[in-house]
This record gives C-alpha cells, structure tokens and sequence, in this order.
C-alpha cells in the first residue's frame, strides 16, 4: 500500500498533497534538549476526517449564515463533533433538539443524519424555511425503504443502532410497523417478520463493514428471497477509514481515534482497531484529552479520525504528541477519495 512520510514539524505538514522524501525524526523546537526525549512512531490512518457529505453539512450552515444572517437554527448536531459544533456557534448558528425551540422567521437546517418525514412536514405547517443537510448516501438509503415499501409492499428489516438519528430518520420514512430495526447477529436469528417472502433490508451507513456482512449473512440464510442493496449501505467514507485503520491496526501498540463519543463511525474505528491486531485502542475527542500514561511502552502509535472529525485535530494530537518524544510520521494510504456532494439547489443559486 502506499506510504507517505512526514517531517515532524512545520504547517500544514500533515495535508496528504504535500508528502516528503524521506522520513525525519525531528524534535520539538520548545524542547530544551531534543535529545533526550525518546523516540516514538507514527502512523496515519489515510483517509482519515472529513468525507463528502460532512463537509457538504457544514457548507449548508455557513451559507445559509452567509445568506440569512444570525441567526440560523440547526436542528440537532449538524455532525456529530463538538468541535465542529462550537465552530458554528461561534458564527452564529443555533443548535436546538426540536422544532419548536424555533421562532417563526428564522431558517432551520436539518442535520447530516436524515429526519424522519414528519419533520420536514412540521417545518412547511409552520411556514418555516428550511434547508435539509442530510447526506446524499443516506438520502439514497430513505428512497431505497420507500421503494420497498410502496412497490413490492416489502417489510424492511434495517440493520443499525438504537436511537441514533440516521436510524431514527430512517425509519421515520415509512409508517409505524413498516420496518424492524436489527442490531445484531443475535437479533437477525431471532427477528420473525410476518412475511418471510416478502422483506427487504436496508442498513445504517456508518455501521462496521465485517459486523453488518455478519448480521446480512445471518439474514440472508434464513430469509433466501429477502432484498437489499447490491452492496450494504454503508458508505463509501466508513468502508474506507476502516480499511485505513486496519492497515495501522497491527503495526500499532496503540491506536487512537479522533472523534466524538456519540459519532457512530469514530466508534466503530475503534472497535476495527483493535479486532485488527492493535495492542489498544481510544477514543478522543480532542489531543487535551489524551492521557499520558497511555503511551507507556508504546513505540508506535496510530492515528485516525472519524468522518466527522476535522484534519486540525489530528494535527493538534501530533503537536501534542512532540511535547514529549521525538517523532517518526508515516501516513498509509490504502484509497483516494475525490468525492464532492453539490449543495441544494435552494443554496446554489
């Protein structure tokens, strides 16, 4: 697989278009004697951070800013980053549970995750204008369940996680009763529709790759005439940051994640992680989270972030990371990505 190499020091160092011959240890310049601090290695997880449709979400915020002024209401995390969310704040924008935290004349977004089909409903009973970010790929999976639904009559078993919005949004596409969430292998043994020959599956898109095949093959055995995707619908950008994260995961004593507690696709990075051959790995959500003690007898450590976490976090781990060793940078690239979601039409213009 591909690897690029990194001075440990310098701005911008960490942007994938900007690699280097060779690999240097270099130290921190604020340390007063770079030699004595030890040595440690590191390797980025590539891609890694922000995918298409995250970066879409907060393109929505800004220019409905731009456009309407303080302040625009977003309803519930546009992604699922604090740092991102404190970001926005900062610029204006209002983050709010439901729908009626928002006054009558104010624009209202809908996050990255989906709404189920009543909010939006809500939102044009009130006369409110409204702006829906929801990804494209998830959008995607909310036709697939209407398409089951109203053309074959199918019963839609969705694999996912309790009470997480995409799933929320999802099955609030159809009507109370049409779809089954399926969390696990254990639940896909046990889920007994009334239907067997008329079902279809769908899935949460940031779900992890080898646990879904697992569930779908369950499903698949004991429903042969169920329907589905020709691929499960997890995305482009969670397949691909997990295959990264493997590619780090044995080589590592330790790997961290950056990401937020309730982001969905950072958690599954770290699960992949250690099911991949690291000795440990965590969750962080920022570098002034990291707890020292866990580089004890570390030589390697890898690094990743979760879709919805920023480049400018990892580069704050790594400054982090130089306070106290001397650093060897290695990225490993297993894909490049070159996709970009347009916004909608309404902010287009």
């Amino acid at each position: 697989m591909p690897e690029r190499l990194f001075a440990a020091g310098g701005a911008g160092i960490l942007a994938p278009t900007r690699p280097m011959d060779n690999m240097q240890d270099l130290a921190s310049p604020a340390a007063p004697d770079a030699g004595a601090l030890p040595h440690l290695n590191v390797l980025l997880a590539g891609p890694r951070g922000f995918c298409a449709g995250v970066d879409r979400a907060i393109r929505i915020v800004e220019e409905a800013l731009r456009r309407h002024g303080r302040p625009v209401y977003v309803r519930h995390e546009i992604v699922h980053n604090r740092t991102v969310v404190e970001s926005l704040e900062a610029q204006g924008a209002v983050f709010v549970e439901e729908l009626e935290e928002v006054p009558p004349d104010a624009p209202v977004v809908f996050s990255a995750h989906g709404v189920p089909k009543a909010v939006p409903a809500e939102a044009e009973r009130r006369n409110l204008t409204y702006l829906d970010a929801t990804c494209p790929l998830v959008s995607k999976v909310h036709r697939e369940v209407e398409r089951h639904f109203g053309h074959g009559g199918r019963h839609i078993l969705m694999i996912g996680h309790a009470g997480h919005p995409e799933v929320i949004g999802t099955m609030g596409q159809l009507p109370p009763g049409a779809m089954t969430l399926v969390q696990d292998v254990a639940e896909a043994r046990a889920v007994q529709p009334a239907d067997p020959d008329k079902l279809a599956f769908v899935t949460q898109t940031t779900l992890s790759v080898d646990d879904t095949a697992e569930i779908v093959a369950v499903l698949r055995e004991r429903f042969p005439t169920m329907q589905g995707p020709k691929r499960e619908d997890i995305c482009y950008a969670t397949t691909n940051r997990q295959a990264a994260v493997k590619a780090i995961s044995e080589e590592s004593d330790l790997v961290l994640v950056i990401g937020s507690a309730n982001s969905s696709n950072s958690q599954r990075l770290r699960e992949v992680a250690e099911r991949a051959g690291a000795a440990r790995a965590v969750l962080l959500p920022t570098a002034d989270a990291l707890d020292w003690s866990l580089l004890e007898g570390v030589r390697t450590v890898g690094i990743t972030a979760g879709a919805s976490a920023p480049e400018v976090l990892v580069e704050a781990l790594v400054d982090r990371l130089r306070q106290r060793f001397r650093l060897s940078i290695a990225e490993r690239v297993v894909t490049q990505e070159d996709v970009v979601f347009k916004l909608p039409a309404e902010l287009a213009k």
